[in-house]
């Protein structure tokens, strides 16, 4: 190591997506490798909108691996951590810094203890899976601070061992996690299916309905439905391997029928197998069901589908729109339907991609409250819901991990690697 041992600090900065699963993931067959019971699809979010960004240092000075989340410090001593910690200390190969003077061999960094901070842009653990961009961003920060040689798939599969879903995170666009065969899972890993120029008529709008902690965390609601549930077992082992194969299709030909056929009814099951585990698990409420109603109601109005919706372990909807100008047709509803309180200003309500608010025609509370009911909606006077809705993200498919290369974006301080 350098001759100053005490002196330096090496550091880096990465962001990380997070991703929703159009075909779900639920259930595992390994808990400690975290092998799934099927294959899953998803879509990478716009990082601009929902990213993780952590920054990793490692220096001689420091005494114990230490983490950070949100400013707040949190133990790194759960078996997840220490997975991907490991798994990435054995991969690390020799690295050299001439400018600095640092030069690490590749037995060096099993004595170098790591210091993490990490931020999300969105509620943690509230169905919106920050875990799997949390899980992503550390792998990625880790592996290019100790000079890993191994490939995003291959990254993928340390990612795995911390988040399941983790994995999907290591790339943009449209994303496939095949389960594998091999018991130690070193065929379970994710691949890029079309990268987010592929598809870029589509259009996000999240709900985030509730930005609370869950009552039934995803890993236990899990191991409870691979415990209870028989139709997680058909769902596997009869549904999903087909429906893998007509989602890669229905990408590969931006066929927008399809593709939101697959992921309502995709979702729709994912949530009967929670009702369906014992004692039964319950992800969505009333708000995410009525979002569920209006969907389908203008889908069939219409004659084909506008807008795909899918919910994951929480209560929020994800609705994707066939295009710009659906995305603002459901801006209008949801808005309708969902006014912001009347001391809210809509800048904090709508938030991500705002010009979808201005192509919608809504500039201010004036115009929400002009908003006529959807044709679709034939009882008068059509009910609303006003603050059942805590704000709205407006986001498009988007890019995979990337450094940061400006210094002050870091979420330490590159002379002390404590946090800023």
């Amino acid at each position: 190591m350098a001759e100053e041992s005490g002196k330096w600090v090496l550091m880096v900065t990465a962001q990380t997506p997070t991703n929703i699963a159009v075909i779900k993931y639920w259930g595992k067959r390994d808990e400690t490798l975290i092998l799934p019971v099927n294959d899953s699809i998803s879509v990478t979010l716009d990082p601009d909108h929902l990213c993780t960004t952590t920054t990793v240092a490692v220096s001689p000075s420091f005494d114990h691996d230490r983490m950070w989340l949100n400013a707040k410090e949190i133990s790194l001593s759960g078996g997840r951590f220490q997975n991907c910690l490991r798994e990435i200390r054995n991969r690390a190969c020799d690295f050299e810094d001439k400018q600095k003077g640092i030069k690490i061999e590749k037995k060096d960094w099993e004595k170098l203890h790591v210091h993490i901070a990490s931020y999300n842009n969105f509620p943690t653990a509230a169905g919106l899976a920050s875990s799997a961009a949390g899980f992503a961003c550390l792998v990625f920060s880790l592996a290019k601070l100790m000079n890993l040689r191994e490939d995003q798939s291959q990254l993928s599969a340390i990612a795995r061992q911390g988040s399941g879903s983790a994995c999907r995170s290591l790339f943009g666009g449209f994303v496939k996690w095949i389960m594998g065969k091999d018991e130690k899972g070193s065929d379970s890993l994710a691949v890029q299916l079309a990268d987010e120029e592929h598809w870029n008529d589509l259009v996000i709008i999240i709900a985030v309905v509730s930005s609370r902690q869950k009552e039934t965390s995803s890993t236990s609601g899990m191991r409870e439905s691979v415990e209870t549930s028989l139709l997680l077992q058909h769902r596997a082992k009869e549904v999903v391997p087909k429906r893998i194969v007509q989602m890669e299709e229905a990408i590969k030909n931006h066929d927008f029928s399809s593709f939101a056929q697959l992921a309502c009814a995709d979702s729709n099951q994912f949530h009967a197998v929670c009702l369906d585990t014992s004692p039964p698990i319950f992800y969505m409420n009333d708000t995410s069901h009525r979002i569920i109603s209006y969907v389908e109601k203008w889908n069939r109005s219409e004659g084909s589908p506008q807008v795909a919706y899918t919910f994951d372990a929480g209560p929020n909807a994800v609705m994707i729109a066939r295009n710009r100008k659906v995305a603002t047709q459901l801006l209008q509803r949801l808005l309708f339907f969902f006014p912001p309180n009347s001391d809210t200003d809509l800048n904090s309500y709508v938030l991500g991609d705002k010009s979808i608010l201005h192509d919608a025609g809504i500039e201010g509370m004036k115009d929400v409250e002009a908003l006529p009911p959807p044709p679709e909606i034939n009882t008068v006077p059509a009910q609303k819901y006003q603050g059942d809705v805590s704000y709205f993200i407006c986001t498009r498919p988007g890019r995979g991990p990337v450094l940061l290369s400006d210094e002050s974006k870091a979420l330490l301080n590159p002379e002390t690697g404590m946090p800023k």
